[in-house]
């Protein structure tokens, strides 16, 4: 699967008092381009909850921060995603200024697919699985 990009900006709620982003929530960042590229395939996570009855979960977070990011930046995150095993997606990410190659941060996220009533693991949506490929 080819490499998903969602735009976003930094406002004043994600920095520190010196108008750098507060690290944790580079976290935020990234789960949204995640959750923007379900959409982009037609998968909304509500509905997913309710029928097939299934939701994410990170596993496993690797980030390695590089050069932050400052209030009002234009930024663009990315996520490639690619199936692991039945039950699990792996994210390569990256956040980058928008209009610069090298990233600020990058990560890589395991998520699993959980039942929505047990949460316990269950296998990927077949459709899912199908957009991973």
């Amino acid at each position: 699967m080819s490499e998903f990009s969602w735009p976003a900006r930094v406002y004043w709620e994600d920095t520190d008092g010196g108008g750098i982003v507060y690290y944790a929530n580079y976290l935020r960042f990234l789960e949204r381009s995640r959750t923007e590229w379900l959409r982009s395939l037609g998968f909304l996570q509500r509905e997913m909850a309710r029928e097939p009855g299934v939701l994410f979960a990170v596993v496993s977070l690797s980030v390695d921060y590089r050069r932050p990011a400052r209030l009002d930046d234009e930024l663009i995150i990315t996520c490639e995603p690619r199936a692991d095993g039945a039950v699990c997606m792996r994210f390569a990410q990256r956040i980058l200024r928008a209009a610069e190659t090298e990233p600020l941060v990058s990560a890589e996220v395991r998520v699993a697919c959980v039942d929505a009533r047990t949460l316990r693991p269950t296998k990927l949506p077949d459709p899912l699985r199908a957009a991973l490929k």
